[in-house]
């Protein structure tokens, strides 16, 4: 198994670098199998989804696309999988940024029975409750 960082999946993602996506791509999709496959770990996912907010202007929509895609790679291993699936569900439903929604299901996974924030939008998940 292989641990890929953000700058990595962001590359192959997007194809806007003329040195570096061309390995990336190479590395998903040619060098990595289901048998040797790559490793996206939870900060890397996290990551992934704010760069491509703010530095790409991804709408929510566009990003819980992006992050489905990457758990459908069968070449890819996603740390947490259920969690970050959660997550994008949540962001597809326009009800919650991917940052909170995943904040909210890796708490409910370690056995969370609320997740208290300030944030009136996160606020609308089920898990969580203003404070």
């Amino acid at each position: 198994m292989t641990g890929l960082d953000t700058n990595v999946l962001i590359r192959h993602l997007t194809q806007d670098d003329p040195v570096q996506s061309p390995k990336a791509t190479r590395l998903i999709e040619r060098t990595l199998t289901e048998e040797a496959p790559g490793f996206v770990n939870i900060v890397v996912i996290a990551e992934t989804a704010r760069v491509l907010e703010r530095a790409y202007a991804l709408s929510s929509r566009e990003i819980a696309a992006v992050i489905e895609r990457i758990l459908q790679t069968a070449v890819l291993i996603v740390e947490n999988e259920a969690a970050v699936f959660a997550a994008m569900i949540a962001v597809k439903e326009n009800r919650a940024s991917f940052a909170d929604a995943l904040i909210g299901a890796l708490d409910a996974t370690a056995g969370c029975a609320v997740t208290v924030t300030f944030d009136r939008r996160a606020a609308r998940l089920r898990d969580f409750q203003l404070l």
